[in-house]
């Protein structure tokens, strides 16, 4: 099981206007130097917190990492026009050299929603849809007018992986017209996770990802509310730390993104030896 990284910016950090973009720049290269396969980001806007775009953070990276994966978990889909949102992540994939990975979902809080003026209950409508326009225009496709144009070696867009809950519909859509799966451990506990990613091999599905498994291994650790809900964590000691990742691998995912405080780079090397 490979082992990615995770981490939310927070303006907490923010002791001058720079000060996020070089603590977000130092996760990077953090991140590659101590072996991990790759830095993941979550994309928010509007849940009375200040947050960043992913994919502008992610293009940050692209200068300062060579080996690793640069990816999205998740970004809400339907917020955006497609073909707008299909040319950022071409650019994206190029700017990268290939290492972008495009996890996608519906979007799951009515906040963001509102403030796009977007309807919240087309959602899990529009995400299929939308996905489908932007393979058009990775296709070099004209959909509502003039050809986008496709960056040469850019033909068929990135890999996208499809953040969803564990059903029939979405299982089998990501298995059969996505690169993976993108299973969450805030909503899911592992037995759910298990039967989730056994679906996933039935489909045919390649790569399951498990994504937002929090981790604080401090003595006194931060607890969010997200954190307090999640179903899976190693928000804990390092000893019990250790036995939740086992039973983690245990449930058959290629993946597992931890996600380390922003605020504490140093449980990076924590993390590293936890998981060895």
């Amino acid at each position: 099981m490979k082992i990615g990284i995770g981490t939310i910016p927070t303006a907490g950090v923010a002791t001058h206007p720079s000060a996020v973009i070089e603590r977000f720049l130092e996760f990077g290269r953090k991140t590659e130097a101590l072996g991990f396969e790759g830095l993941w980001t979550t994309d928010a806007f509007a849940r009375g917190n200040a947050s960043l775009d992913p994919l502008m953070l992610m293009s940050a990276l692209c200068g300062v990492t060579r080996r690793i994966e640069l990816g999205t978990c998740v970004m809400q889909v339907p917020l955006r026009h497609p073909v707008e949102l299909a040319h950022r992540a071409q650019t994206l994939a190029v700017l990268s050299g290939g290492r972008f990975r495009f996890g996608v979902g519906s979007g799951s809080t009515k906040h963001d929603f509102d403030a796009v003026q977007v309807d919240y209950d087309r959602r899990f409508k529009l995400l299929p849809e939308y996905l489908a326009v932007m393979r058009r225009v990775w296709a070099g496709e004209a959909v509502f007018g003039p050809v986008l144009g496709v960056w040469p070696h850019t033909e068929g867009g990135p890999p996208v992986y499809l953040g969803a809950w564990r059903s029939a519909r979405w299982i089998d859509l990501a298995a059969r017209h996505c690169a993976g799966w993108i299973a969450s451990g805030i909503y899911a506990d592992l037995a759910e996770l298990k039967i989730g990613a056994d679906m996933f091999r039935a489909a045919g599905g390649k790569r399951a990802i498990l994504a937002n498994v929090f981790v604080d291994l401090r003595p006194e650790p931060e607890i969010h509310p997200v954190i307090a809900r999640a179903k899976v964590h190693m928000v804990c000691d390092k000893a019990e730390a250790r036995d939740r990742f086992r039973r983690i691998q245990d449930i058959g995912v290629d993946d597992v993104l931890l996600v380390c405080p922003f605020g504490d780079i140093a449980q990076l090397d924590v993390i590293r030896e936890i998981v060895g």
